[in-house]
């Protein structure tokens, strides 16, 4: 079955300037926050957002870090095929630093608590906030919620969202795809 189109590449642009506005708003300068990207897609989204806020907002070296959740994952040892760890990337503390966690797709819930697990090794930060480009509210296991959202999108368990980055697939954009039985 064809995927349908969530959100185009004019929209993906859309989305991402809109967040950056509000980043912007409650941010300001972002002298005291760092934003830190969940590996592996969380990352590509961290550097969407901060080369528009640096090359159209002029927001100067804003603080940024990437972390791996693979060893903080409550299914680690639960796969039949071992996780391969991410590269983590944060050569500072957040201590008492406001964060910025960022991912592309809110699923479960399950992506972000390893996340601010694997944070916590980092610092105790003063305030930490979640931005994320889609969340799929419907599915959510465990009480978490985005501050910040490119869109909502409600989904079935068995559907899969998938996020496309220019600088990956080649195009930006967001697909739903329906899980068809047997494969």
């Amino acid at each position: 079955m064809k995927p349908r189109v969530i959100i185009t590449g004019k929209e993906f642009r859309v989305t991402i300037e809109r967040l950056c506005y509000e980043l912007i708003e409650n941010h300001g300068d972002f002298s005291g926050t760092a934003l830190i990207g969940l590996q592996p897609r969380g990352t590509l989204l961290l550097r969407r957002i901060c080369r528009a806020l640096t090359d159209t907002h002029g927001i100067v070296n804003p603080l940024t870090g990437e972390i791996d959740i693979t060893f903080y994952r409550d299914d680690f040892r639960r796969r039949e095929m071992p996780l391969l760890p991410q590269s983590t990337n944060m050569n500072f503390v957040v201590e008492s630093k406001r964060v910025i966690l960022m991912d592309d797709v809110l699923f479960t819930g399950r992506t972000v608590r390893a996340g601010l697990d694997a944070l916590l090794t980092f610092g105790r930060p003063e305030k930490v906030e979640l931005l994320v480009l889609i969340d799929r509210r419907w599915s959510r296991q465990l009480p978490i919620q985005p501050d910040y959202t490119g869109k909502c999108v409600d989904t079935r368990v068995n559907q899969k969202v998938k996020v496309t980055w220019k600088e990956s697939e080649g195009n930006d954009g967001v697909l739903l795809y329906e899980d068809i039985e047997g494969e």
